[in-house]
């Protein structure tokens, strides 16, 4: 195809990963619960207690008749760094192996089921694919988010050169487990009108922070309210899945919250916050004094201010009561979606098959153009436009047209008039404090709420979490920024608690977002405010591909559809403390391969000693002799050299290489003359994992991506689920991804 989506010359990007200067001056507080826990009494003060001292947590496996035991594989069948999935007969468990220790966890996230096998191993601990949850290896505790159990964690033992696995029948089948918790022994009776923990706010973090002071045996009173009339629920879901009912949303059963004391004010607006007598008014006039504070108000969708505005059957996606209307009155009619960010465009989605027609109306020239770029928005409209979404670009709503008060029309600056039944207006929020303006808790001119690393405000004991605040991004220079995300504001909850304990946590994960549109999966991780370029990698036109978003030579951002687990690899190495940068120099790149083709001479010189195969030309492996590959040469689209794609003259002139030999051993072999290899081979569309076929056929060390190795990466052309592979040099501190990759 031509114009925006026609393929320009490939260049050539190197990306280093640089270790920080110096580490951090102290040790952040593991999830996991090492270090030095704190309970936290009614009267403020704070003191240790030994682990022994918790609530005492259920022997998993509460007799031998609930348990199997089975032998699950050889010792050597799992090399350090390596997991795999593994039949109990009962279910499936995930084993792992790190540091010669082997590990059994549940197989998939708690979150939304991913299969962690395809995730990220490293730092001892696993990092799913899809929303990027971390788990430790060693006790399966949930120790970054998105979600709130943790796994299962399974009892292993070596015999006879033999790991066997012995789990409990009902976890198996559970796949997930609830962090032990404290239980509430200063009930509310005789004295309703205090409380230790006000918590303004039921959305991710508001849980968050009263699960979590559960978990560290607090056990004194929690008050959660919410605007809502429903207990804490997935709100995310409601623009992708607008007919999903309350009940399948909810994040926690009632009896959740009965049992470990969480109280939950639903319909409970605050009106005035008084920090100097620590005291909250709602609005029907009930105050409620507090010990501690967390403010996670949320925000509050835009609504346009054209003229017709009063009109019915326009709807900001708030609730599920509004989720479910609009699908209702989309049902065969005409549906209008103001906004093309991203609820504007999963509702759009969604409609596609419930309503006649859908239409989205967008004051920028492309969908997502200030958040992934042009070329990936074109991209994206182009796959909605092929499920009969029609676009509206670069106008607004100038008036909303009624019969019988019921909207009719949309009538747009540009002067087009557009049928519809439903309007669904999604153009941004503003943050949910108004209620704070005179309470002497600071807010910046957008109403955001600034906090430190420790989620505190300018009040002592006062905390903010969620979409309402701006906070200082680690990896970014502890630069102050708003990240509405689900994943963010589950992890500023968990500090926020943390901190109400005086833990001295810090915030310092990594932003991670996704979304769905027509069974396609957009993951994005970092934060890319302020992008100055974008590098593509993969095929956009098949919505296969990696996006790179850099400013000056760093690399801020990734996005990737249908290449997991790229997006989650790239967030923990972020999440490391290293840093992503760019390189295009291509004398550069080659001096670099001379050195370690130098280093590593006699390794590559020869194969790892498979039957029937000699030495074979510095760093390269045919093709066709991989097992199970296609005996044709693979295509240029097919395979992708980590080599910058030069000519052999112009690489022949850069770095004073020879070109192979050819011999009677090699005769017949698809070398691609025209283009020198780095240090590498192909990778073609083979079953077989590119792990495997370099680790067979060379005498090196290779790594996966999360193991932060030293040399290069190649992203490109693996199958869902495969991993990527990496070749050790001896260049510390330095890691080097040459990506053959298309500028924006």
């Amino acid at each position: 195809m031509g114009g925006c989506f026609s393929k320009p010359k490939p260049v050539e990007l190197k990306i280093e990963v640089v270790l920080p200067e110096k580490e951090r001056g102290k040790e952040e507080l593991s999830a996991s619960g090492k270090g030095s826990p704190r309970a936290y009494q009614g009267n403020g003060t704070a003191r240790h207690f030994h682990t022994e001292e918790r609530l005492p947590a259920p022997h998993p496996y509460a007799g031998t008749q609930d348990c199997v035991e089975a032998a699950v594989c050889h010792v050597k069948d799992l090399e350090n760094g390596q997991m795999r999935e593994v039949e109990l007969g009962w279910g499936k468990v995930l084993l792992v192996k790190e540091n010669g220790e082997f590990h059994a966890l549940g197989h998939k996230c708690p979150h939304y089921g991913a299969p962690l096998v395809k995730g990220v191993l490293s730092r001892g601990r696993v990092r799913c694919p899809w929303h990027g949850a971390c788990f430790n290896i060693s006790t399966g505790d949930l120790e970054d988010f998105p979600g709130l159990d943790s796994l299962h964690k399974f009892q292993v033992k070596i015999e006879k050169e033999k790991v066997y696995v012995w789990a409990s029948k009902q976890a198996l089948q559970l796949q997930r487990r609830t962090k032990v918790m404290a239980k509430c022994i200063s009930p509310s009776a005789g004295h309703s009108g205090s409380t230790n923990v006000l918590i303004v706010g039921a959305g991710a973090a508001g849980l968050v922070c009263a699960e979590t002071l559960r978990q560290e045996g607090f056990s004194d009173r929690i008050v959660l309210c919410t605007l809502d009339r429903h207990l804490p629920y997935d709100r995310p879901k409601l623009s992708k899945s607008l007919d999903a009912q309350p009940e399948q949303l909810a994040l926690r059963p009632k009896e959740f919250f009965r049992a470990y004391g969480i109280e939950v004010l639903t319909e409970a607006q605050v009106v005035t916050v008084d920090v100097r007598n620590k005291k909250v008014v709602f609005k029907d006039g009930f105050k409620l004094e507090y010990n501690k504070l967390l403010l996670a108000p949320g925000s509050s969708p835009k609504t346009l201010s054209c003229k017709g505005k009063e009109v019915e059957n326009v709807f900001t996606i708030r609730t599920p009561e509004d989720a479910n209307r609009v699908v209702r009155l989309a049902r065969g009619r005409n549906a209008v979606v103001v906004g093309a960010g991203f609820l504007g465009m999963e509702v759009a989605a969604y409609l596609t098959e419930k309503a006649h027609s859908v239409s989205v109306v967008e004051l920028e020239e492309t969908p997502f153009r200030r958040f992934l770029g042009e070329r990936v928005g074109r991209a994206l409209m182009k796959m909605f436009e092929n499920n009969r979404v029609k676009f509206y670009m670069q106008t607004e709503v100038s008036e909303l047209r009624a019969q019988e008060g019921k909207l009719k029309e949309v009538v747009l600056k540009s002067s087009k008039v557009v049928r519809a039944d439903v309007c669904v207006v999604g153009i941004g929020a503003v943050p949910a404090t108004g209620f704070l303006r005179q309470s002497g808790i600071s807010l910046d001119s957008r109403g955001f709420i600034p906090v430190n690393k420790m989620m505190q405000t300018n009040i002592p004991g006062v905390f903010a979490a969620g979409d309402a605040v701006t906070f200082p991004l680690a990896w970014r220079n502890n630069r102050k920024v708003n990240i509405p995300h689900w994943q963010m504001a589950h992890a500023q909850g968990r500090v926020a608690a943390q901190n109400m304990l005086a833990q001295e946590a810090e915030i310092s994960t990594v932003p991670y977002l996704w979304t769905a549109m027509f069974g396609k999966s957009l993951r994005y991780a970092g934060y890319g405010e302020g992008f100055d370029d974008v590098i593509i990698q993969g095929d956009l036109e098949e919505l296969k591909f990696v996006a790179f978003y850099t400013k000056g030579d760093e690399v801020i951002a990734v996005a990737s559809m249908n290449y997991d687990p790229i997006v989650s690899k790239v967030a923990e190495v972020l999440a490391s403390g290293r840093a992503i940068r760019k390189r295009e120099d291509r004398r550069y790149v080659l001096a670099h391969r001379e050195r370690i083709l130098s280093l590593h001479a006699a390794d590559l010189g020869r194969h790892a000693g498979a039957p029937g195969t000699e030495a074979k030309p510095w760093g390269q492996v045919p093709t066709s002799n991989f097992p199970g590959s296609p005996t044709r040469e693979p295509e240029s689209s097919q395979c992708l050299p980590w080599a910058a794609w030069l000519t052999s003259r112009e690489a022949l002139a850069a770095s004073r290489c020879s070109p192979p030999k050819a011999s009677a051993a090699t005769k017949g072999w698809p070398w691609r003359q025209d283009r020198p290899c780095l240090f590498s081979c192909y990778w073609d569309w083979s079953p077989v994992g590119a792990l495997q076929h370099i680790r067979h056929y060379l005498k090196i060390k290779t790594h996966t991506f999360a193991d932060l190795c030293d040399f290069h990466c190649n992203w490109a052309n693996t199958r869902e689920g495969e991993t990527g592979t990496a070749t050790e040099c001896s260049m510390p501190h330095q890691e080097v991804w040459p990506v053959s990759a298309q500028r924006r």
